[in-house]
């Protein structure tokens, strides 16, 4: 038996809902005999301690929220990597910490437990940070940018592996530690808990195209407001239902508002159960970026969900999953600056049902045979396990 410190600032169960990869693995290392313990933050203004599917979790007390403003979060970040420091002084001595960005400042409570505990880290990369905030310019402050560009080296270099969601997130690694030791584990297809659905399911004949997730500005959702603006300016069989929250959840509002779509629905983000009630009932899902190199690298959680449940997956992002989408005939890949070419694109599978569902099967098959749940759940924890300390 192992005793893994797991570190990661937004851990989310599937009652929560949200990104729930943290909760496989951590639950997976558990089902193997490990003891998990979890430093993880809440908005509440105490310390609270759960044991959620014996997994330990010790909730610290760091406001955040995604409405907030770029100083207020990098204070929040900072924040919850000195309280981690501080309460991991509380645990038991771990063999191993598996540590979980974003944010990159998670990585500050592993090096301190690397150069004063002796605690051997892996370190999982989700985004390139700082490059992400850096090219969105979010983060424009040269001195700032120096100090986290040398802070995510340092941080990679003493790491004893690092876990990468993709594989342009292991390039962006490699640039900046040529010898990195790093592993690719991308986001996971829980197919056993989504099942497959068959297109048109809910049966009103109007093809219904599902976003799930952040809605912040990098995703950039006005490219899909745009898009349903000239579907309904042709009386197309098509609805986009948007469920999720963030920043820009209030503007998408207003614009559905002012535009007068009838051919869109803003839902509130819900836990895993409420989500796959609404995936399981559209025909296909858009995954959507801003236009910046850093975005093509991402891994989105959502994605793979839509696998899982057998969807035709739309990008408009010219990275991997473009490329995974396009060699596994299983989506297609838009211009978010031509909206008028996804009229084009999509025109096919309204038109044949059966294209539609060929479409959908090899979904289904991609998330089932490679992006596994239990496959890539159980790679992680080989890691941990063979890269633990013996005490």
């Amino acid at each position: 038996m192992k005793k893994v410190l797991y570190i990661h600032q937004y851990f989310k169960t599937p009652k929560e809902g949200g990104a729930i990869r943290s909760f496989y693995i951590a639950k997976g290392l558990v089902e193997r005999g490990h003891k998990v313990d979890l430093i993880s933050s809440h908005n509440k203004p105490d310390l609270a301690v759960k044991s959620i599917e014996g997994i330990h979790v010790h909730y610290l007390p760091v406001y955040y929220d995604n409405s907030l403003s770029a100083k207020s979060r990098y204070f929040a970040f900072l924040k919850f990597a000195v309280k981690a420091i501080k309460y991991s002084g509380n645990l038991n001595k771990p063999d191993i910490a598996y540590v979980t960005s974003t944010p990159l400042t998670v990585g500050i409570a592993a090096l301190w437990l690397k150069w004063l505990k002796g605690v051997p880290y892996i370190f999982e990369v989700r985004d390139l940070w700082p490059e992400a905030p850096i090219q969105l310019g979010i983060m424009k402050s040269w001195f700032f940018q120096f100090l986290a560009v040398r802070l995510e080296k340092t941080i990679y270099k003493s790491a004893i592996h690092i876990v990468a969601l993709s594989p342009g997130i292991r390039d962006g690694i490699l640039a900046k530690y040529k010898n990195a030791p790093v592993t690719v584990v991308p986001n996971m297809s829980d197919v056993d808990f989504y099942g497959r659905k068959t297109a048109f399911s809910h049966g009103s004949g109007v093809m219904e195209i599902g976003y799930f997730g952040a809605m912040g500005v990098a995703n950039g959702l006005m490219q899909i407001i745009n898009v349903a603006e000239i579907c309904q300016q042709r009386s197309m069989a098509i609805r986009f239902i948007l469920m999720g929250d963030g920043a820009e959840r209030d503007n998408l509002e207003r614009n559905i508002k002012e535009k007068k779509l009838r051919n869109v629905d803003l839902i509130l983000a819900g836990n895993k159960n409420e989500m796959a009630r609404i995936l399981n009932r559209v025909d296909a899902c858009l995954v959507s970026f801003l236009k910046h190199s850093v975005l093509e690298t991402c891994s989105p959680n959502k994605f793979f969900d839509a696998l899982a449940a057998g969807k035709l997956c739309i990008v408009n992002t010219k990275g991997w999953l473009r490329k995974l989408v396009e060699e596994n005939r299983c989506g297609f890949y838009f211009d978010p600056d031509e909206p008028s070419s996804f009229i084009e694109l999509i025109q096919p599978f309204l038109s044949d049902r059966s294209l539609l569902e060929e479409y959908q099967k090899n979904a289904f098959q991609l998330g089932k045979l490679r992006f596994s749940k239990d496959t890539l759940v159980s790679i992680a924890c080989e890691l941990v396990e063979k890269n633990a300390k013996t005490q």
